[in-house]
């Protein structure tokens, strides 16, 4: 099973006037729609992670890091925190950190809400993983530094397949971008564009 693994793509991050916005990220919609529309005919198992922020949350600070503590952004139930239209989901099964029943894990399209950059802390994520158990996970997303960063070295960390669909992405930090993808690629993951994934679904 190949599954499209889409990283926070939501409008504090992806549009200039978000709290916090990834440079360019707007530039890579057309790329993004194109996976989720390709991956929506195909069948193929959409998750998308999504910050599900409220201001007490330990990564949300007024004097922020940007390593472990952020801005505020993603504030639950605010614009911000909305997936952009290009890669939103139809109805998708809304997964917490609260425990979740086996049942709930069947579906098409599933929605990782977290009060962390790295998808891994919400502990469903591993249970989704290993009930999905993909051959194959074709990345996208933002911010490719941080939120991509984590969610790639879990994926490695549990030998699976990656591959980043690199034009569908953007980071925070040019630098930090550079150290991550370059130790990605040192660990197998292959890089693609979102045509050239589409194609496989």
């Amino acid at each position: 099973m190949k599954v499209l693994w889409d990283v926070d793509t939501q409008v504090d991050f992806m549009l200039p006037h978000g709290k916090l916005y990834a440079p360019g990220a707007e530039e890579t919609i057309p790329a993004m729609k194109l996976l989720v529309a390709s991956a929506r005919a195909a069948g193929v198992v959409h998750v998308a992670s999504a910050d599900d922020h409220e201001l007490t949350d330990a990564e949300i600070s007024d004097t922020p890091d940007y390593r472990a503590t952020y801005p505020p952004h993603c504030l639950r139930g605010t614009h911000g925190a909305r997936k952009i239209p290009e890669t939103d989901q139809m109805d998708p099964v809304p997964i917490t950190s609260e425990p979740l029943p086996e049942r709930y894990l069947a579906g098409r399209e599933f929605l990782l809400l977290k009060k962390n950059f790295d998808v891994f802390t919400n502990p469903n994520t591993a249970r989704l993983l290993a009930w999905l158990a993909p051959a194959e996970i074709v990345v996208f997303g933002v911010a490719t530094d941080v939120c991509d960063d984590a969610a790639i070295r879990g994926f490695l960390a549990r030998g699976l397949k990656v591959r980043f669909a690199e034009n569908a992405a953007r980071g925070l930090d040019e630098e930090r971008v550079a150290v991550c993808t370059a130790s990605w690629r040192d660990q197998g993951v292959e890089f693609t564009s979102a045509a050239e994934a589409a194609a496989t679904f």
